[in-house]
């Protein structure tokens, strides 16, 4: 027996996705999507990117194991227990919530994009909420804090002016990253919007913009001369968040020469 009246949750949205949803419950959210635009873009989304990543990556279950890798005892199991591996890590990957990206250019691998678009999400869900330790050093010591993340990080660290988006900066922090120290500034908008850019070393050189969605927050991506950034906020408004991170961009890439 189904219930049409209770609310479609995120983690159905997946199950829906995955074909692992309870049969019972298959028609009431088919009958959600009807009439949530949103929702239903989401699932499409999701739905692209599993087709996606299952046409570019599935053919590696058929790959024999270079030999200088040296996996021999990878190479000793079953081909399905290989193939597991690989269709557990998309799946993985798509349940993270990379739901799409914007931009097609040279790309980071699916593992590379994951690690560092979701620590810096994890990060934002973290500090976003925090009322009286959102920051280490606050905005009222911008020179010091952008020399001392500098120093960390080891490539210079200059908070962007976000006044035109309407945002401030309210301060930053270190944070341990994949591969390096990351640095983590917050803003704020005068309603208590608040947006934060994670900074750290990429694993590929440069990149487009992609896109990405965890939960209510969404993440636009990037890398550029080696360094890549991450700009969170709320997934309520994409425009809004690509119009900020466009900002971004464009004085990261100034400094940059």
């Amino acid at each position: 027996m189904t219930n049409s009246n209770i609310p479609v949750t995120e983690d159905e949205l997946h199950a829906f996705v995955d074909n692992e949803l309870p049969t019972e419950r298959r028609a009431d959210v088919e009958a959600w999507l009807a009439t949530h635009p949103d929702d239903a873009e989401r699932v499409h989304s999701w739905r692209t990117m599993a087709d996606e990543l299952h046409a570019r990556y599935d053919r590696v279950a058929d790959e024999a194991v270079p030999k200088r890798l040296e996996l021999e005892r990878l190479a000793r199991q079953p081909q399905r227990w290989v193939y597991g591996a690989v269709a557990a890590t998309l799946v993985a990957f798509i349940a993270g919530g990379a739901a799409g990206w914007i931009g097609r250019g040279a790309a980071a691998s699916p593992s590379s994009f994951q690690n560092f678009t979701l620590d810096a999400l994890e990060a934002h869900r973290l500090y976003v909420v925090e009322v009286r330790h959102p920051v280490e050093v606050d905005a009222s010591e911008r020179t010091h804090m952008q020399q001392w993340l500098s120093k960390r990080v080891g490539y210079p660290i200059k908070a962007p002016e976000l006044d035109g988006a309407g945002l401030k900066l309210v301060g930053g922090r270190l944070l341990p990253g994949p591969q390096a120290p990351a640095a983590f500034l917050m803003y704020e908008s005068p309603t208590g919007e608040r947006f934060t850019l994670y900074t750290s070393r990429a694993a590929t050189p440069n990149t487009q913009m992609r896109y990405a969605t965890r939960a209510n927050d969404g993440a636009l991506y990037w890398a550029d001369r080696g360094v890549g950034y991450v700009l969170s906020g709320p997934d309520s408004n994409k425009d809004r968040l690509q119009q900020v991170a466009r900002s971004v961009y464009d004085q990261t890439e100034k400094a940059g020469g």
